[in-house]
């Protein structure tokens, strides 16, 4: 078992004995039990879809359990919503962002707060803490305006804001840089030495066994393992997590080809007062090549997909696509070009999926135009075959989920990241601008997800990858650069370079 630091006790802060949660015939959560101590940073791992996602919301009063017994300090509790959990000392940091895309930072966080305060004093709280723990916000910023990293910052600063005595984090680092993650790091070991508890969530084995003490595994909603993260291997973690080891990536052979996207001089001024001008970027990515971008989080990423996406048009020669200009193009304009464009947002509820739709409607959403697949017809959606691409695409990428009638929103993130980048794979890109592939998504998803990138680029298909997991830039990408305060470095050879050299890029400099 773990080691235990000098603030555990006998006593353990959050014990669970039998929880178990029931969807119809699905036993997301299944007698499971496990003991957490005073200042333990405790790991909780499995596949998407194992159940942690549902354990946690149980804990934290989201959903209510259907048998077994939440003891908080040694007492039995019964804690039947968010309020009561916050009330006891559980904050949590949710997967998906639970935030009003109209309203600011400082509004969001005080929906959250049981408390009254001014907006003034809370926002100088904002500061406060989002400074001390490095992970700076402003709190007068719409959350719309914000990346996926600065959002994911809104969520943790408010659970902090509590003075949580049980902190749950589910995959709170997914969208974080390095040098973030390792500020994110202190303060969590600084939480854990005042005595907070924390409840750990996370696909990246490497932070797991930097970080946590102890370990569950959870296998299908069921307990398969417990043990010392740090006394394991990171192979011998994910053979726990999914009960078979980790593949080997495979690069096919792919020729380099005919270059299918184009981006020359690109400048775009962004309409948001705390976003990033676009300054001078040009690139191109070839049949059969995947360029990577990597980068901070709010350096620029979210203005560069708007404009190859077409939310925001340029100029139309800024942005070719198969040599055609297309900057003027708005996004549904692009596909009916027919030019093989397919796109993957690094924001998978809201822009890649619609929450409140079925997967069969949501598979139309962007393969509608296919003539392969035939999902219109005269105007009329023709159901049975968006059911059967539905069906093709969780068959085919392993969605964990009922079936195809089930709701984008009923998914763990994992899942429906999954269902999104293979719904975009099987209409046959010939250029694929993907950003975040793998967020949130589980060791072995992430490695298939992966090798069908690579087995995409063997066929012949450009790939421009948007990440900010340098890891899988250098495991997957031909070429890197970096983007940063709206600049493009230099495009090198990924052989060419390090993950240090990147690194110093990362911060803006680089000469172009």
């Amino acid at each position: 078992m773990f080691e235990q630091t000098s603030l555990l006790t006998d006593v353990p802060r959050i014990e669970l004995r039998g929880m178990t949660k029931i969807y119809g015939t699905m036993r997301a959560a299944d007698d499971v039990s496990l003991r957490v101590a005073p200042g333990e940073i405790h790991a909780v791992l499995g596949e998407n879809g194992a159940g942690k996602s549902t354990l946690m919301k149980m804990i934290y009063g989201v959903v209510a359990a259907d048998a077994g017994q939440l003891l908080w300090n040694g007492q039995a509790v019964d804690v039947r919503s968010p309020r009561e959990a916050r009330a006891l000392g559980i904050g949590m940091v949710f997967q998906h962002f639970s935030l009003f895309e109209t309203l600011t930072v400082a509004e969001n966080i005080a929906l959250a707060l049981d408390e009254k305060t001014s907006m003034d004093a809370l926002s100088a709280r904002i500061v406060e803490v989002s400074e001390r723990y490095g992970l700076p916000i402003a709190p007068q910023r719409l959350v719309h305006h914000l990346s996926v990293g600065e959002r994911q910052r809104v969520e943790i600063v408010r659970a902090l804001l509590q003075n949580p005595k049980l902190l749950i984090m589910d995959e709170p680092t997914s969208v974080l840089t390095p040098q973030a993650v390792e500020t994110l790091f202190v303060t969590l070991r600084q939480l854990a030495a005042e005595g907070c508890s924390i409840l750990y969530i996370s696909h990246k084995l490497d932070e797991i066994q930097s970080l946590c003490d102890g370990a569950t595994v959870l296998r299908h909603g069921k307990v398969s393992g417990e043990c010392s993260p740090k006394e394991q291997s990171a192979a011998q973690l994910a053979q726990m997590m999914i009960g078979r080891s980790l593949p080997h990536y495979e690069h096919p052979h792919a020729n380099v080809g005919d270059v299918r996207l184009t981006v020359s001089h690109l400048s775009l001024a962004t309409d948001d007062p705390f976003g990033v001008d676009l300054n001078n970027i040009s690139l191109s990515v070839r049949s059969g090549e995947i360029l990577g971008v990597a980068g901070v989080s709010g350096n620029g990423q979210a203005e560069l997909l708007a404009a190859l996406s077409g939310e925001k048009p340029v100029k139309a020669d800024m942005v070719r696509i198969n040599e055609q200009a297309v900057g003027q193009h708005s996004p549904a304009a692009r596909r009916a070009l027919g030019l093989g464009l397919c796109f993957v947002p690094e924001e998978r509820l809201g822009k890649g999926a619609v929450p409140s739709m079925t997967l069969s409607q949501n598979a139309l959403l962007t393969a509608y135009a296919s003539p392969q697949l035939k999902l219109v017809k005269k105007g009329l959606k023709q159901k049975a075959a968006m059911r059967a691409f539905a069906e093709q695409t969780i068959d085919t990428f392993n969605v964990k989920c009922s079936g195809t009638e089930a709701h984008a929103a009923s998914l763990s993130g994992g899942n429906l990241q999954k269902f999104i980048m293979g719904r975009e794979i099987l209409l046959a890109p010939k250029l694929m601008v993907v950003a975040q592939p793998t967020w949130g998504v589980d060791v072995g998803a992430a490695a298939f997800l992966r090798q069908k990138l690579l087995d995409l680029a063997g066929e012949g298909v450009a790939i421009l990858l948007i990440s900010e997991e340098l890891d899988e830039i250098f495991q997957i990408a031909d070429n890197i650069a970096v983007i940063a305060d709206g600049r493009l470095s230099p495009i090198k050879n990924i052989d060419d370079t390090t993950p240090e050299e990147i690194g110093v890029w990362m911060s803006g400099m680089f000469d172009n």
